[in-house]
């Protein structure tokens, strides 16, 4: 997707076209990651850039309920590892058929393929029991720390960094692994590191597990359900959805550098 330039008034708060080009490329061509991961070693400066676009995330009553659990050790790994494949073989069996056979295919972490885990947790207690914009939907301090992973995992395809999202765990399983007391919710074990590629597509697309939907199908006017295709927006968003795949398919082979003069 290629936006258009800024020519008006009304946009002076909005990034240059390149930026925002960037930033649209960041976001299309993310890719959960699972089995492409090299041993390189991430430098600090790449580790703080991202962790620190993952604390800028925003947060109910900016109550900041997040933690970064870095795992480096490989012990740790493996009990991480182990709780992994225990919840695992517990999922295998909830599918039938078809499902079933794809599934036990399917490569779903990269714990120590990864050269770092990051663990982003929720402490729902950390400003007290009333929180700014949480008195009534109790669960938006999670979706806080959920916020902190996009920005994490946008900010790291941005650095070249792939991550991938473990999330099949008994969570008392994974708070045992990591040492995490009890009232401390964790929220996403992300596996991250540098990556031999990026696929075009999410690779449970790619193989068949389920497709893309359609944009047009999801978005209602005024009232649940209320469709209206012959709305304006809704060309907009199926043109934006294929130039949206043709970033990522583009994205496979990295940008070309510009040449200094």
């Amino acid at each position: 997707m290629q936006t258009t330039p800024v020519s008006d008034a009304s946009d002076v708060h909005a990034f240059s076209q390149e930026a925002r080009d960037a930033i649209y490329h960041t976001i299309f061509s993310r890719r959960d990651v699972r089995s492409q991961f090299l041993p390189t070693a991430i430098d600090d400066a790449v580790l703080s850039r991202i962790l620190t676009a993952a604390h800028f995330a925003p947060s109910v009553g900016f109550m900041q309920p997040w933690n970064f659990l870095l795992i480096k050790s490989e012990d740790v790994k493996t009990r991480v590892q182990d709780a992994y494949k225990s919840a695992n073989a517990e999922a295998l069996t909830m599918f039938e058929g078809e499902k079933r056979n794809t599934y036990q295919h399917l490569k779903l972490e990269g714990i120590r393929d990864a050269p770092i885990g990051i663990c982003i947790t929720c402490d729902r207690e950390r400003t007290g029991s009333v929180v700014l914009g949480r008195t009534h939907m109790k669960t938006m301090d999670l979706y806080s720390s959920v916020c902190a992973v996009q920005n994490l995992w946008l900010a790291a395809r941005a650095e070249g960094l792939g991550v991938g999202w473990v999330s099949i765990f008994h969570e008392h399983e994974l708070q045992a692994a990591l040492g995490i007391p009890q009232h401390i919710v964790p929220i996403a074990y992300l596996c991250v590191g540098y990556v031999s590629h990026f696929y075009p597509k999410p690779e449970l697309e790619t193989k068949g597990w389920l497709p893309r939907l359609p944009i047009e199908e999801l978005v209602y006017f005024d009232q649940w359900g209320n469709t209206d295709l012959n709305q304006p927006l809704i060309a907009h968003l199926q043109r934006d959805q294929i130039a949206a795949q043709d970033v990522a398919n583009r994205a496979v082979t990295p940008l070309p550098k510009k040449q200094s003069r």
